[in-house]
């Protein structure tokens, strides 16, 4: 029996979450999630979007266990089996022709390296001249924390691992534009994080 862990934080912004997604996202959209982790968040956006389809996806094989453990006791439809997937290891083993790919949590979470792999893996995995890249998180902006909880944040990230922390809106925006895309939608989130899209 697979054991299933829950994230507190995945609880708290799942709805704020959920709530932009049905702004950005076409009902019918065919979804790539990077980074599932414990599978609460693509169980919540599924059962939301009926007409979309999901593609959930982590590196961390418990993790995937935990996915489809919960999408088989939820009984939605519209999540496909969880995929391993660690954007770093490319081409990736899914898809090229989803209509969006969303990643909550990850870039300030993993070295700064997985930022334009990211990046590079949504142009190849995007529809041809369509699609969004959708991330969520905590960002500095102009260099500068946008709240001293972020700041704490980050110094635990760092205590973790050097490579982690958050990162600067604006280095984010240099490699999306070196990958073809440009920021089309900025949300503040609860707890000082930002919700963006990057499209082609």
């Amino acid at each position: 029996m697979v054991e299933l862990n829950t994230s507190a934080a995945a609880e708290r912004n799942k709805e704020p979450i959920a709530e932009q997604l049905q702004r950005l996202l076409d009902p019918h959209s065919r979804v790539l999630e990077i980074a599932s982790g414990t599978g609460q968040h693509v169980l919540h956006f599924a059962a939301l979007l009926a007409g979309s389809v999901w593609q959930p996806t982590d590196r961390d094989a418990a993790d995937l266990a935990q996915i489809d453990a919960r999408r088989a006791a939820s009984g939605l439809t519209n999540i496909l089996p969880a995929m391993p997937l660690d954007v770093l290891h490319q081409p990736w083993a899914v898809a090229r022709d989803f209509d969006a790919i969303v990643c909550i949590n990850m870039i300030h979470i993993s070295p700064w390296e997985t930022t334009p792999a990211l990046f590079a893996g949504a142009a190849r995995h995007l529809r041809d001249g369509a699609g969004i890249l959708v991330l969520y998180g905590p960002y500095r902006e102009g260099g500068r924390h946008t709240a001293p909880s972020n700041e704490e944040f980050e110094r635990w990230l760092q205590s973790k691992d050097t490579r982690f922390g958050v990162r600067n809106l604006e280095d984010v925006e240099v490699v999306a534009r070196e990958h073809g895309f440009a920021r089309a939608h900025l949300a503040r989130m609860p707890a000082n994080n930002l919700l963006l899209a990057f499209s082609r």
